[in-house]
């Protein structure tokens, strides 16, 4: 038998522009008969199976091996070394403890994310109706190939990318896909090749779901060559970016390196060469300097920051993917929201009603049957207003949705979004629904079919009265009416009026209408649809902003975030819901826009554009390079497919945890519950809490170590005794990270931390007034512990008493200075200081019973060369302990008089 040959397609990049007959030729394949089976299993071998390429992933040893490519851990790394050198065990275990905690929580934090690609391929159908050989077959859907013939039925997902043939009121739901919050309505007839691909009318894509009707469609591809798989890559593509945090600290590290390389290096030199030092005496002073100066602490307690940030988000609805996350949230400039099921609810809502007499505003939104009506402001009771009754009740019974409600999962729809807005309007204006039914029950129906764009059904009465209700597109229902419910004669102009001024808000309308038939008749055909109805009303419907999101995006203009909507909807649909939202939506920018701007072109649009529309995953990944490009930070949110290149490509993506995708969840960084972009808000809150928490305990801890560094610098420049040694400053540092740090990760938040612009992604992490604040405590650090130790001797103390009177006060030094430091510049003489974060108080207490065994234990004694202190010497120590505290509100002080309220 002969073997059967290669499929090799004519060109045709864009089936969609293609008639349907010409891609069955393309594809050589007929409609009705569809492939062989030969035919099949080669192309199966020549394109592959239809599924996503598995994501290439690090193994968990090189996952493991990274957590420590740090220059902070370097020289964490090189401090216990160091100790462990000088037989220091007990210090040079701290020091690799910490270490190996921080490389734990980046290892298991890094394993549970970078699982987007394999969220992707979970989104292809696992089953296929397809035709071949003539015969109808259910086929495992990865076996399908170009030029299978697929039927498609509502509820079906889309096994592959289908160019289709044949269509029977179909409707697609691709709000996963291309964000569009209707299902679309699909045809056969080619499109521009131009068109973007929610306005393909003649495709449908793998992922997407039927929600109605049955087609016939031809596979033009499949797996990685698919619009999803398309997309797949795309993901794959993006490199997930350092957060600012990560960024700041690694500048940090180096800086702080090269610091303490300098300086050991020209203490080392001036002590051998200037003083005739000896190089043992000289070494180890300089390792002791090394180990004052290193905040070996540092990268415990920004964890422990973190950790708690990310558990508040989380009792917020705030769900973190990746510690370092948290903060992102507090630096970001710019957040690009999707639009459908992020800052509405992807869920229709009927709000406006165009009765004969007046327009009616409706309350309310989605699918709960709360709200009311408002003509012109004032209230309008829906069970008394005849017009209104009459409306809602066609709304009822010319309908196939329903709506479910449990305790659990709330009011839920079952059938066509819009039947399900219309059905929610009868229950807001007082109808039940069984009650109707019963009453009026439906007889027979003509279903919605593109063709004539309507739904018609019939009812009787008990009285034997017969009727048809008539639902449809305002133009079709329009030119079957003779008269207006109101009894005054039909007028069509200002009808069609009313109905553009709603379609130019961003509404779909639908027009109701009503006509009486012979008593006793019981069937409907298309020869009683004659113009001879009487028109009920318009009904404006729109997926409306949630009242949050509203509320949302004012808090977050006011904290100087700049909220951005892109969305795969209509300009117009999009215009409206932006200038509902309070963003500038006068002119969207859209996809097709998009791509004709080239990148300083873009740069520029989308510094005054806040509502773009019909955009493409490559539009949103490009509209998210040009901010950055420009220096913002940004924040992606959205929950489709579609969604996940660019929420992967932001400096943080957040993702809809109820209603969004599992693509859109893995690639982001945070993932709300509610699917409410209100949380966004608080997230963004606690996010500046975070960072402002990071920069008080580096706030706290760089004196410290600057210092003690200062002390021995000090000391070997002037030729004194060293006041305190490596492992008294090991000590300090440990007990203090282990209490006094730690109190500052449960600091609440500044005053007004919502009401200041975001901090410039530029910024340093230590900035000059922050610089100007280490240095100052550092010198009365220096001032106070230099003071104690001469002091000691000067009494005739030996020099273990003068060092542990030195070690006391710098512990004593750093416990008045938390309480400076928990805030800013504000002042620490207020009630809040003891109240307002009680960890401190109790950490507080903590430190000064360890300082109390420190001093007076003997089995510490003997390790760390203590002596027991008098009374005189604690008096000398928390007198200047008190001084150093009022010198460092009277600095903040000054601050305040120049209006600096931050670091």
């Amino acid at each position: 038998m002969k073997p059967e040959a290669p499929f090799v397609p004519s060109p045709a990049p864009h089936w969609h522009a293609v008639p349907a007959d010409k891609a069955q030729q393309l594809l050589e394949v007929d409609a009705a008969c569809g492939l062989g089976d030969a035919q099949a299993r080669a192309r199966l071998a020549q394109y592959g199976a239809n599924t996503l390429a598995p994501p290439r992933r690090r193994g968990p040893w090189l996952r493991l091996a990274l957590q420590f490519h740090n220059p902070l851990i370097y020289v964490l790394l090189a401090a216990g070394a160091v100790t462990f050198a000088l037989e220091d065990y007990v210090d040079a275990g701290v020091i690799v403890a910490v270490v190996l905690i921080n490389a734990a929580i980046g290892f298991v934090q890094e394993g549970k994310a970078e699982k987007a690609l394999e969220a992707v391929r979970a989104m292809l159908a696992s089953h296929a109706t397809v035709v071949r050989g003539g015969e109808r077959h259910e086929i495992d859907a990865t076996e399908l190939v170009p030029g299978d013939v697929v039927l498609l039925e509502s509820g079906a997902k889309v096994p592959a990318d289908l160019r289709l043939i044949r269509v029977k009121n179909l409707r697609v739901s691709e709000a996963a896909l291309t964000g569009e919050s209707l299902p679309v309505d699909k045809h056969t007839d080619p499109v521009a090749d131009t068109a973007a691909i929610g306005d393909r009318r003649c495709m449908a894509y793998s992922g997407t779901v039927v929600g109605f009707g049955q087609a016939r469609g031809v596979v033009v591809a499949t797996g990685q060559r698919t619009e999803i798989g398309r997309i797949g890559t795309l993901v794959g593509e993006v490199q997930t970016l350092a957060t600012p945090l990560t960024r700041r600290l690694d500048q940090f590290a180096r800086q702080i390196t090269g610091f303490i390389l300098a300086v050991g290096a020209l203490t080392f030199a001036y002590g051998h060469l200037v003083r005739d030092m000896p190089l043992l005496e000289i070494f180890l002073a300089v390792v002791g300097l090394a180990v004052a100066a290193i905040p070996e602490g540092l990268p415990a307690i920004v964890t422990i920051v973190l950790a708690i940030g990310t558990r508040v988000m989380a009792q917020n609805r705030a769900i973190i993917r990746r510690l370092p996350a948290v903060e992102t949230l507090g630096s970001v400039t710019v957040i690009c929201s999707d639009k459908t099921g992020t800052l509405t609810k992807n869920e229709m809502t009927a709000v406006r009603i165009m009765l004969p007499a007046c327009t009616l505003a409706v309350s309310g939104a989605g699918y709960v049957p709360e709200g009311g009506f408002q003509c012109e402001g004032a209230a309008v009771e829906g069970g008394r207003d005849a017009a209104l009754q009459a409306l809602a009740q066609a709304a009822l019974l010319c309908n196939d949705a329903r709506l479910k409600h449990d305790a659990a999962g709330g009011w839920q729809l079952v059938g066509d979004p819009t039947e399900g807005a219309l059905l929610t309007l009868a229950l807001k204006a007082g109808l039940d629904p069984a009650e109707q039914s019963a009453a009026m029950p439906r007889v027979d129906e003509i279903p919605f079919e593109s063709e004539h764009r309507f739904m018609a059904t019939l009812h009787h009465d008990h009285a034997g009265h017969a009727f048809v209700l008539l639902k449809g597109a305002p133009e079709r229902v329009l030119g079957l009416c003779v008269a207006a419910g109101d009894g005054q004669p039909f007028d069509a102009p200002a009808w069609l009026a009313r109905m553009e001024d709603a379609a130019g808000a961003g509404q779909r309308v639908l027009a109701l209408a009503r006509c009486a038939l012979p008593p006793g008749t019981t069937a409907l055909s298309m020869s009683d649809i004659t113009p001879r109805f009487t028109l009920l009303g318009l009904v404006g419907l729109i997926d409306p902003p949630r009242e949050a999101a509203v509320d949302a995006v004012a808090q977050c203009q006011r904290a100087g975030l700049r909220v951005k909507m892109i969305t795969g909807d209509h300009a117009v649909t999009a215009a409206a819901i932006g200038r509902q939202l309070g963003l500038t939506a006068d002119a969207p920018l859209t996809g097709e826009a998009i791509e004709a701007l080239d990148a300083a072109a873009l740069r520029t649009a989308v510094q005054h554009t806040d509502v773009f529309a019909r955009a493409s995953p490559e539009h949103k990944l490009r509209l998210v390079a040009a901010l950055q490009a420009e220096g913002e930070l940004v924040a992606m949110t959205g929950d489709g497919v579609n969604d996940a290149p660019a929420l992967k490509a932001a400096d943080i993506g957040v993702a809809m945890g109820n209603k969004g995708t599992d693509a859109a969840r893995e690639a982001a960084d945070l993932v709300l519950t509610d699917d409410n972009f209100a949380t966004i808000a608080r997230a963004v809150r606690e996010g500046r809490v975070v960072f402002d928490n990071i920069k008080k305990s580096l706030l706290f801890i760089l004196p410290t170590n600057g210092g003690e560094a200062g002390v021995i610098l000090l000391a070997v420049f002037a030729g004194l005794a060293l006041p305190v040694t490596a492992g008294q400053i090991l000590w300090v540092n440990m007990i203090t990270a282990v209490t006094l740090a730690l109190a500052l990760a449960f600091e609440p938040g500044e005053a007004g931390v919502m009401r200041h612009p975001p901090r410039q992604p530029s910024e340093p992490l230590i900035t000059r007034v922050l610089a100007g604040r280490i240095a100052y405590v550092s010198l009365l650090m220096v001032l106070v512990t230099f003071g104690v130790f001469e002091w000691v001797l000067m009494r005739g103390g030996s020099l273990e008493t003068a060092r542990t009177a030195a070690v006391n006060m710098l512990v004593i030094g750093e416990l008045v200075y938390l309480f400076n430091v928990r805030h800013f510049t504000a002042s620490a003489f207020s009630r809040d200081i003891l109240t307002g974060n009680p960890v401190a108080v109790w950490m507080s207490a903590l430190l000064i019973g360890f300082q109390l065994v420190f001093t007076y234990a003997p089995p510490l004694q003997q390790v760390f060369q203590t002596t027991a202190l008098d009374a005189a010497t604690w008096g000398v120590i928390l007198a200047l302990g008190a001084a150093k505290f009022l010198a460092v509100e009277a600095e903040k002080a000054v601050l305040r008089r120049f209006n600096i309220r931050s670091m």
